[in-house]
């Protein structure tokens, strides 16, 4: 399992990441299992956030009272939360970054985060209350490194006019077939092309130049929750066929391949996975190391649907 080497970050968190939004539902046996078969297969970094679950924190404290970490094995895992939604809204006052923490910890049943984001940008934000929060929560060893999720790079910036702490990471969308974040670059100013229009600003090439981390979302989804493309022929019967084509020259799953195209990025991103299938946790796993050619990545990147000018 390739690690992400991250300044002053301890372990160096996997590239393939266990996301857990979805196991509200599961019951001890099955989040243990879901757990050790990450671990096994070289998966340290654990994906939450306040407002999973049926409820907020649900999944957090079910990942908590299920496994009951002791110091050795929590010392060599990452474990991530995400603050600042609360539906219909978002928030990233200092009051409700701390008291979420707070809650975060107690349902986790851990004294620190490794890490930290704010979940989508709140419009509302002041950049020094965000900075007063994070202080706070450094000083007190609550958090250790600090993130964002779903921002744009001027939305970075305008938090790091405050804001001390590295900005290590930022969560955002990506897969073979929704991929504007790297497709846009690939056909920029070509007039009339709707994939030369950018949608978040340079991102990809702002992270890079400030070694910020893209953690990669829904790497399966076809476009915004529209369902996955791993076998979906009828929409994507080219790309399914070459997925399965370098599946078995690579040997690994069709869900390997998904994997390894976007961690075959120089820009040495994370997968997020979001499933509660320990075989499909395996299989993503398998994908972390698998070296893709250069022409092997832009067939892919053409099979899904974008163009190569």
């Amino acid at each position: 399992m390739k690690t992400i080497p991250i300044p002053d970050h301890s372990p160096d968190p996997s590239n393939v990441v266990l996301g857990l939004m979805r196991i509200g539902s599961l019951d001890d046996e099955a989040i243990r299992t879901l757990y050790r078969t990450a671990r096994e297969a070289g998966i340290n970094a654990f994906d939450h956030a306040d407002i999973y679950g049926a409820e907020r924190h649900q999944c957090e404290a079910r990942f908590g009272d299920a496994l009951k970490l002791d110091d050795e094995e929590r010392e060599q895992i990452v474990i991530q939360s995400k603050v600042g939604i609360r539906h219909p809204f978002f928030d990233f006052s200092k009051e409700h970054i701390l008291r979420s923490v707070d809650e975060s910890l107690q349902a986790l049943r851990t004294d620190y985060l490794d890490v930290l984001l704010l979940h989508r940008p709140d419009t509302l934000m002041e950049p020094e209350e965000v900075a007063e929060a994070f202080d706070e929560l450094e000083a007190d060893g609550k958090v250790r490194t600090f993130g964002v999720s779903n921002h744009t790079p001027l939305q970075v910036e305008l938090l790091k006019t405050a804001v001390r702490q590295p900005l290590a990471y930022n969560q955002v969308q990506l897969s073979i077939t929704h991929s504007p974040l790297i497709a846009q670059g690939v056909a920029a100013n070509m007039a009339g092309l709707d994939q030369s229009v950018s949608r978040d600003n340079g991102l990809l090439e702002y992270s890079r130049i400030n070694r910020m981390t893209l953690q990669a979302w829904s790497p399966f989804q076809k476009g915004f929750f529209d369902g996955v493309f791993l076998g979906d022929r009828e929409n994507y019967a080219e790309l399914n066929d070459l997925i399965d084509e370098l599946a078995a020259k690579y040997e690994v799953t069709p869900t390997g391949i998904a994997v390894a195209w976007i961690t075959r990025h120089p820009a040495n991103m994370q997968v997020v996975l979001g499933t509660t299938n320990p075989g499909r946790v395996a299989d993503s796993a398998a994908g972390s190391e698998v070296p893709l050619t250069r022409e092997e990545w832009y067939r892919l990147f053409i099979a899904g649907g974008h163009t190569v000018p």
